[in-house]
């Protein structure tokens, strides 16, 4: 990880490492989108960026985690802009990409948290087994690390769905006593704000995009009752998915290297959590915007289905598995996790009851009106009776 001192301009990194103003401009753009605002807002999006007297120290934490989040945000090959960006915000601690080590590492942490006004970005669960020796760095509790570290930070980033539900490592039976950053401070009593960013692993941009919004508007963004950005995790991954158009017209892939996955049909039937799963992966990608889950010809397997109250009892893992078939809990708004018997009971022309999830959103959200729900696609009926 490169360190730049608060008078270095961002213009000077950037073509350090190759990025054209031009090209910073067009992700400022990008960020503008993932924040819900005009693309014509870049430029500001840029002046605030290149400020960067103005931006605060970050500390960054790994818990309970595989680093899979840092490697997302730092596993590029361009560099990526977004690196770029994450480097110039005093990224003042990170024990995976620093080069300290030992006392000067700690105390680095421990000299910006003196100074205050920084942000804790916070990867991996938090694990409070065997009264928070499960997790030990420099000698310390992993637990008594997170609440030094959030006592004076303005506000806290999970990043990742182990840092928001416990994710992986929470999954049963849990022995290390895993759990998200939300249920921990609800149950320390802990005020420090938490912005949620679920999904496994976090998409960088995101991290960026919250950065900008704390950063221009100077207060935390919208988020959903979960603590969810809503700008992020307001509409489902079927509302913006490229192969929505497969699933209205019962065009569905039966099984993985058949001739229609070829063609991008749909993949419910093999386990894709996209109807239920709310977060813009279709829109904003991974890796430069390359691809991400269901374009590369995965199904989504519904990590962003996190839920930061559960607190490791209702971990999205274990909510979601297994993954290539389709499940029994179906969240709904305002409702949370269900399994209702009829889902729960069709396994292989499971179409129709997610048809039926479909149709009762879609009337829900007014984009169909006074049109009866389906009980069951022609397509599918017609596949039954072998015709």
């Amino acid at each position: 990880m490169r360190h730049f001192n608060k008078s270095t301009d961002l213009d000077v990194a950037l073509k350090e490492a190759g990025v054209s103003r031009r090209d910073f401009l067009k992700y400022c753009g990008a960020v503008a989108a993932s924040l819900g605002i005009a693309e014509t807002m870049a430029p500001q999006i840029a002046a605030a960026l290149t400020s960067a007297a103005k931006l605060k120290p970050a500390i960054w934490l790994e818990a309970g985690s595989c680093s899979g989040c840092t490697e997302s945000t730092a596993q590029v090959g361009s560099p990526d802009i977004a690196t770029v960006v994450l480097d110039i915000v005093s990224m003042n601690y990170n024990e995976t990409l620093m080069a300290g080590a030992g006392f000067s590492a700690e105390q680095a942490r421990k000299d910006t948290i003196a100074a205050g006004g920084y942000i804790l970005i916070y990867e991996g669960s938090v694990m409070t087994g065997w009264d928070g020796n499960a997790l030990r760095i420099g000698g310390q509790k992993g637990t008594e690390q997170l609440i030094e570290s959030a006592s004076k930070a303005d506000a806290v980033i999970a990043v990742g769905s182990c840092a928001v539900d416990g994710g992986w490592v929470a999954a049963a039976p849990n022995p290390g006593g895993a759990t998200g950053v939300t249920a921990f401070f609800a149950k320390n009593n802990i005020k420090t704000p938490v912005i949620n960013l679920p999904t496994c692993p976090v998409n960088p941009e995101w991290v960026v995009a919250m950065l900008v919004d704390v950063l221009m508007v100077g207060a935390l963004p919208k988020m959903d009752s979960e603590g969810r950005p809503t700008l992020i995790y307001g509409a489902t991954i079927h509302d913006n998915c490229p192969r929505r158009g497969h699933f209205e017209n019962g065009e569905f892939v039966e099984q993985f290297g058949d001739a229609h996955e070829a063609e991008g049909w749909c993949l419910y039937k093999l386990g894709c959590k996209g109807p239920q799963t709310k977060t813009n992966c279709p829109l904003v990608r991974w890796n430069e915007k390359v691809s991400w889950c269901v374009e590369s010809g995965a199904p989504c397997i519904g990590c962003g289905n996190s839920v930061p109250s559960a607190g490791g009892t209702g971990n999205w893992v274990d909510a979601d598995a297994p993954f290539f078939t389709r499940l029994a809990d179906v969240r709904l708004p305002g409702i949370g996790g269900v399994q209702p018997s009829t889902i729960g009971a069709v396994v292989g022309g499971v179409a129709a009851a997610g048809l039926v999830v479909h149709g009762v959103a879609s009337v829900a959200k007014g984009r169909v009106k006074g049109v009866p729900t389906e009980s069951e696609k022609v397509y599918d009926a017609k596949k039954k009776g072998g015709k």
